[in-house]
């Protein structure tokens, strides 16, 4: 049996889990920070990363089926979770762009509310069916993506996916407009 195969055996065990996955954080904790340091960037995302990587294995372990090798499965874990990561950060940037955008127009003297709120019903109005309800939904409603997926019944990625369109489809309309 080989050591890949005892350690995996040792980590199904309930009695022998806690050393054994002590044992696996040492021998992969720095593979897995280089792998996920190259994708995030920065060494405290990396650390975050690989901390939450390492839970979600231990969360997981008694799922862990050895169709791959352990390190695959790890390695698999730990790029999952610096992509969300990185979703999660692009989403924090573009909401702190979005905000930044309405309080420079409401700053400005010469911003007309009313027409801004027209233009921007204008612009709902051009999305496509299903952008239309998601972008109502999140941004006047402030719904959260899952209870929107409950109403639309639908998955919870299309939906950003939808909302991020129909962001950039009234981002072009008011450009093409002349307002940002």
């Amino acid at each position: 049996m080989t050591d890949e195969r005892l350690l995996i055996n040792r980590l199904q065990k309930e009695e022998t889990r806690y050393k054994a996955f002590s044992e696996l954080v040492s021998q992969y904790s720095e593979k897995l920070y280089w792998v996920v340091r190259h994708i995030v960037g920065t060494h405290e995302d990396a650390d975050d990363v690989v901390q939450e990587a390492f839970i979600k294995a231990w969360n997981k372990i008694e799922e862990f089926r050895g169709d791959s090798k352990i390190s695959t499965w790890l390695h698999r874990i730990a790029v999952n979770e610096a992509l969300d990561h990185i979703r999660r950060e692009r989403k924090h940037i573009e909401q702190d762009v979005d905000i930044s955008i309405v309080r420079g127009t409401f700053a400005d003297k010469y911003f007309d509310g009313d027409e801004t709120e027209r233009l921007l019903r204008e612009a709902v109005d051009t999305l496509p069916e299903a952008q239309r309800a998601v972008f109502s939904l999140k941004y006047f409603d402030d719904k959260p993506y899952k209870e929107i997926s409950q109403i639309l019944r639908t998955s919870e990625g299309g939906l950003k996916a939808n909302y991020h369109y129909a962001v950039e489809k009234i981002k072009k309309y008011f450009e093409l407009k002349e307002i940002i």
